[in-house]
């Protein structure tokens, strides 16, 4: 991101944002609620601009590309990320095609064999396919909520993303299933560049190696996981991560 803000008709929602995402590595986004982080989050897959009063300036940049380029498709650009929202958001059909939806719109499986490998594939990187390996042909309605959260994971990753972006993905969900999702990030961090916004401060300093820290639409303070929270450059930092506001 180079220069970026963002507004909401005339309120200010980014102001002026450089920041760099690693590929292979969690970025944790934290600040009070309202900071921007989940705006900032929409400007990469260019979901915000569906929203009507909206305007942005500035660049983001993907491997090298402005993806707010005239030539740019959006759709084909939304394939590139992979979207875990706040609460599980299964569809109202069997787990198969929940998993299966993004793939077949974009004709990356053209066959059963296909669909077959990928399903399988997904769900075990999701870490479900051991336990509703038999279940297939059920509702999703039907499975846990930690568990509709991993199917909601493994529909993002079956149309092949490159990134991750995951809007408080826990918030929903008991300890239990909050340290599957967190492990499952540690193993998918190896293949994926990953993004999160979480209001738990003990989680982002588990699940990401950098953190940026954003207070009113600004960036603060971005760096190391570790040196951001035992070494904040920022009195305001030091303040939000000791739990003194936000």
């Amino acid at each position: 991101m180079e220069d970026l803000s963002f507004w909401y008709g005339k309120k200010q929602a980014l102001k002026n944002i450089t920041l760099e995402l690693f590929d292979r590595e969690v970025t944790a986004f934290i600040g009070a609620s309202g900071s921007g982080k989940s705006t900032l989050l929409r400007c990469f897959n260019r979901m915000n601009e569906t929203i009507p009063g909206t305007r942005m300036t500035g660049r983001v940049l993907l491997d090298g590309q402005d993806i707010y380029a005239r030539e740019i498709d959006p759709p084909m650009l939304r394939k590139r990320f992979g979207w875990v929202a706040q609460r599980p958001n299964p569809f109202p059909m069997s787990i198969k095609r929940n998993v299966l939806y993004g793939a077949r719109l974009h004709g990356i499986v053209r066959n059963k064999e296909d669909a077959r490998a990928l399903l399988e594939r997904c769900l075990r990187q999701a870490g479900l396919w051991e336990e509703i390996q038999d279940r297939l042909d059920e509702s999703a309605m039907a499975l846990s909520v930690g568990q509709q959260q991993r199917l909601c994971i493994a529909r993002a990753l079956a149309h092949e993303p490159d990134t991750l972006l995951m809007d408080e993905p826990c918030s929903a969900l008991d300890p239990h299933a909050t340290a599957h999702i967190e492990q499952l990030i540690e193993e998918l961090r190896s293949s994926y560049a990953i993004v999160i916004v979480t209001h738990n401060m003990q989680q982002a300093a588990r699940v990401s190696q950098r953190t940026a820290f954003f207070h009113e639409g600004m960036l603060i303070e971005f760096g190391d996981t570790e040196q951001i929270f035992t070494r904040p450059k920022t009195s305001q930092c030091m303040s939000y991560i000791t739990g003194r506001y936000g």
